[in-house]
Order: C-alpha cells, then structure tokens, then sequence
C-alpha cells in the first residue's frame, strides 16, 4: 500500500494544503508575498461574477436532475422491454461516451449556432421558422449545455440501471404480464422500487459531478451571455488563466472542496444506509 499512499499523498495531499495556504496570502504568480488571513474569501464573495456563478451551478444541478436524471432509467426501461436488436440499442446509446468530451462539446456547438448557418436553424429553415438565436438567449442556454450532457452521459448511465434491473426476478414480470399490467404499470410497480437504492447513489454522483462543470460552458458560451451561463468551476479557470490571480482562485477551490466534501460525506451516508439495507 506504501507508493499508492505515497503517491496520493503527493498527487493530492500536498497540493491541497499548499492550495489552502495560498488562500491565505497575497501573491505575485504563485510566490507568495504577505499574510492577509480570510481577505481573499471577501474578495470572492464581493466578486459581481460569484453570486451569478454559484446560482447558475445550482440551475446546472436543478436542470440536469430533470433532464438527465430520468432519461437514462426511461432509456434501461424502454430496452429492457424491447424483445429484438436489444444489443444494437445498447450500442448505440452507448455510443456518444466514446466520443471525447471536449468533441461533443464542439459538436453540438454547431447544432446551436445562431443565425442561418447553425444545423437546427438550417432545419428550421426548411419548414419557414425563422432562426432562432439558441445559445445567446440567456433563458436557453443552461437548459441547452444540460442538454448537451445528457446526450454524452445518459447511455452509460442507461447501462448501469440495466444491469440492475437484469437482477430483478422475472417471475414478477411474468406473473404481472398474466394479469394484464401494461409496460408503464409494470415499470411504476416493479421496475422502479427495484432501481430506486441504485438511484439515490447515482442521484448523489451526478449532483456531485455537475457541481463541476467546467469546459462545455466555458466552449459554448463562455460563461455568457452576461454571465448566464458561468459556472463556479469556470470562474475559478477565469480567476487562474485570465486574471493571473491565484490566491482568489485557491480562496475559491477551497470553498469548492468545502462543498464537495459535504456531498461526498452525504454520498457515503447514502451508500451506508443501501449497504445495510441490503
């Protein structure tokens, strides 16, 4: 276990304490200047982005619980009552994971385009709607990006809950088949108690992950349009790579890592309580 912890203790530890003390200083680069204590944190709460940020990532969470949270269980569902090609569907919705993220991204940036040369436009075009200014109206564009990433991650998402609902007893199925359940009845009755403790894991995961978006705002929209679509993890990108103000960035990363710790902590308790359950 020795150059595991080692390396962990390199890779993460150390980086993350010296995180920590560059938050407390002010800084030329990364050298270290003077003391200033918590003057940085007031610097990020002050900051006019940091409000915007921290409720557009909480609008990213909202969006991508209603979207792409259901989407992958309707997806299993819909397979696993399919009786041919059930291995070509599975492929296929797998196959948006293989594609690089940041390729997606940019992918579907073009979908998005605004004015005539953007495909959905183009298509619009064809039945006389005029085009429609997609990512730049500010009501659009989180529910848009959320868009986006249901498409790359519902189909393994889709795959785990098969997998689980492979387990359930078919000896229900059967019998409710027998007395007439339709498909949505014997979804509602026995395929969704089944893959409900799954799904408060991966409720938990998701929330976790989306907390940390960063690049499919920062390639489509870059954080607009006035801020409409920045994210926390992006203004700490803006605050290291744009603004060269590392300590404000570091003051940031640890209130990231305060949040993320209290999600993991409620991650842990959800998996505990199916563990015993189980």
């Amino acid at each position: 276990m020795l150059p595991s912890i080692l390396l962990f203790a390199f890779f993460v530890w150390a980086p993350l304490f010296e995180n920590i003390r560059l938050s407390l200083y002010d800084a030329q680069g990364i050298r270290t200047i003077k003391f200033v204590g918590f003057e940085n944190y007031i610097r990020v709460f002050s900051h006019p982005s940091f409000w915007p940020a921290f409720r557009n990532t909480f609008y990213y969470i909202f969006w991508s619980l209603l979207l792409g949270f259901w989407i992958p269980i309707i997806i299993a569902s819909l397979i696993t009552e399919t009786l041919y090609f059930k291995g070509l569907f599975r492929v296929g919705v797998y196959f948006p994971n293989i594609l690089p993220g940041l390729a997606s991204v940019m992918l579907w940036g073009f979908f998005f385009r605004p004015g005539k040369t953007g495909v959905l436009n183009i298509l619009l075009d064809k039945i006389g709607i005029e085009p429609f200014t997609w990512l730049t109206t500010p009501g659009w564009t989180i529910p848009l990006i959320v868009l986006t990433l249901t498409w790359k991650a519902a189909g393994s998402t889709a795959l785990i809950y098969m997998a689980a609902i492979s387990n359930i007893n078919q000896d229900l199925y059967e019998a409710a088949t027998i007395d007439g359940a339709s498909p949505f009845k014997r979804f509602l009755h026995i395929m969704l108690p089944s893959i409900l403790s799954l799904g408060k894991t991966l409720l938990i995961l998701q929330i976790i992950a989306v907390f940390q978006i960063l690049y499919e705002p920062l390639v489509m929209t870059n954080g607009g349009p006035n801020n409409a679509s920045i994210s926390i993890m992006q203004l700490v990108y803006k605050y290291a790579f744009q603004d060269y103000n590392y300590p404000m960035a570091a003051a940031l990363s640890v209130l990231i890592c305060i949040v993320l710790v209290a999600l993991t902590l409620l991650y842990f308790k959800v998996t505990k309580n199916v563990d015993d359950a189980n």
